[in-house]
């Protein structure tokens, strides 16, 4: 089919502007042909995964079947064995007049559909779903997570009575060599344990995953959607073996035991390519691992649905789109400031700019940048690489964070001089970024002819939408929050009662809270008079800046999260 046909099928659905699709066209040249112009839509943030994925199937003539909202008939599922589903990406959804509905990552799969119908002898009704959902649908389905427990209780027996398994009462995990320890890890049942700890928290979604240990055991937590959650306890006989076989992988020394040590796994799990930034810290009871897990394609889902609202959403892209000045998002770390620096370098990354990133570490690759990571061992900080990217004929440069006054001062002359310049700094809301530059000792009026605009954010939980319910909180309880009511008016308010799907958490997801403050000539003048950030405050309020607080409520009443979360993220900060 010519890719030509399907782009038109995004503006015919009006998901797309015809200008888009050929800016989209245009990046999948450079990108190669293998490349599907779906997935560059996605990867420029100009539609979601899903939104592709039932425009295709409608090009196609296939169904789309949302799995979240689908009931799965649990016969049906009986048909195909877990190990066929996961290979081909495929779940049985229902039995209709004698045939097999059978969701599909690609419908147009001949191989898959062939092999369904041997081993089911019935014949197939595809439609078309998600990768993620249908991943997300086998899990829950085939009892993954339930097996969990089973699983490592089954590896572990396996690796306890292995030849070379370490015995805890004979010999310390000190006295053992770096041979056996090698030969430990590189044990299949240890491998299919590391493997099943990691494929867990990417099924999760979690952000990182903790592997603790303690006197007698080992923990491995995963945080999902910001909160820390229990996942398996290892026995301690296998903790050697283990750790030893997450640095393998890491590419760490696995005879340093004393000292903190950084590494990276790349790994593919379930079809999609994931990095985990690794990092250990040593302690009374041995090594703490923790995995960073990233994926690219959470960063590549757009400005347009990480939580902007309207008014928000407009004058930051007005911002970005400047040729030249500082824009600078802060937030303490988690509050997802590379996800929204990543998502505004895709929609800059249109092909007619050079685009160069100093970051410490690089943490998602993006085809058409430039990325540098920092090595203070070898002399590249990021006040040096900020330098020499300046002799590289920039348009965007993005500093990962600005520390010193070095790098500062660089990346405002840099901004003076016709650059646009994208960093980050750790402050509480959008004034403090100001005075933290001063703080720093770049002269105020620097900043003020420099810096464009600041946006601070957090983020918060979304409610389950499986089990989402309306309630009308006391009038009292609304006051508080600042929200003015009249007489006799009733305030409603969303909430989750908890399920299977959401784990009785009530919440499913993350979104952004935002606080964007422009850099008007009124807040200039306060900048050149050294204003502090209170006033600066007040002034931009005044100019029409949303609050953190602001945005958290307008949220709330649109019945995405909760108060209780709110007054957790924002209110309590």
């Amino acid at each position: 089919m010519a890719k030509k046909g399907i782009g038109d099928a995004f503006v015919e659905a009006g998901l797309v502007t015809e200008d888009q699709l050929q800016q989209a066209l245009e990046k999948q040249l450079q990108l190669g042909a293998s490349e599907k112009i779906g997935d560059v839509l996605v990867t420029m943030g100009l539609v979601s995964e899903k939104e592709k994925v039932k425009c295709l199937g409608k090009y196609w003539g296939y169904q789309f079947v949302d799995l979240t909202d689908q009931s799965v008939d649990p016969e049906a599922v009986k048909c195909i064995s877990h190990d066929l589903a996961r290979r081909y990406k495929v779940m049985p959804v229902s039995r209709h007049n004698g045939s097999l509905v059978l969701a599909m990552k690609n419908p147009l799969d001949v191989f898959a559909l062939d092999e369904v119908r041997l081993v089911t002898g019935a014949e197939i009704e595809a439609v078309i779903a998600t990768e993620e959902d249908i991943s997300a649908a086998i899990m829950q389905q085939y009892g993954c997570e339930s097996s969990s427990a089973e699983a490592v209780n089954e590896l572990v027996d396996d690796i306890q009575t292995s030849d070379i398994a370490l015995d805890e009462a004979e010999t310390s995990e000190e006295d053992v060599s770096v041979e056996e320890l090698r030969e430990l890890s590189e044990e299949a049942p240890v491998v299919k344990l590391a493997n099943l700890i990691i494929s867990k928290g990417v099924q999760e979604k979690c952000s990182d995953i903790h592997i603790e240990p303690g006197k007698t055991a080992m923990r491995v937590r995963y945080r999902i959607d910001g909160m820390m959650q229990e996942g398996l306890v290892v026995p301690k006989k296998v903790q050697a073996s283990l750790t030893s076989r997450i640095k393998i992988m890491a590419d760490m020394d696995i005879a340093e035991k004393r000292s903190p040590q950084d590494g990276r796994i790349s790994a593919t799990v379930d079809g999609r390519q994931f990095d985990f930034r690794v990092s250990t810290l040593p302690n009374i009871n041995g090594e703490k691992i923790v995995l960073r897990v990233l994926d690219k394609g959470s960063v590549m889902i757009g400005l347009n649905k990480l939580g902007f609202l309207p008014h928000t959403m407009e004058l930051f892209e007005s911002m970005i789109n400047r040729t030249y000045g500082i824009n600078l998002v802060t937030g303490p770390t988690g509050s997802g400031k590379s996800t929204t620096l990543y998502s505004v370098l895709a929609k800059l990354n249109t092909g007619d700019k050079n685009i160069l990133t100093i970051e410490d570490p690089v943490e998602y690759e993006l085809p058409g940048l430039t990325q540098t990571q920092v090595n203070v061992r070898a002399g590249l900080t990021f006040a040096s690489g900020l330098r020499t990217m300046l002799r590289q004929d920039p348009d965007v440069i993005m500093v990962g964070e600005i520390r010193d006054q070095e790098t500062a001062m660089i990346a405002v002359e840099a901004a003076l001089t016709g650059h646009s310049v994208l960093a980050t700094l750790h402050t509480n809301d959008a004034p403090g970024a100001i005075t933290r530059l001063m703080d720093m000792g770049v002269e105020s009026f620097l900043i003020a002819s420099a810096v464009v605009g600041v946006l601070a954010q957090r983020l918060v939980r979304l409610i389950c939408p499986k089990c989402k319910e309306s309630y009308t909180p006391p009038k009292d309880a609304v006051r508080r929050l600042g929200i003015e009511i009249e007489d006799g008016a009733e305030v409603t308010f969303s909430r989750g009662r908890g399920c299977d799907y959401c784990k009785g958490s009530g919440y499913k997801g993350r979104i952004g809270i935002y606080e964007l403050m422009p850099v008007t000539d009124k807040v200039r003048d306060l900048i050149l008079a050294n204003g502090s950030s209170y006033s600066i405050k007040d002034v931009a309020i005044e100019q029409g800046m949303k609050t953190l607080r602001d945005d958290a409520i307008q949220k709330i009443l649109l019945g995405m999260t909760t108060v209780e979360e709110s007054l957790r993220v924002i209110f309590a900060g």
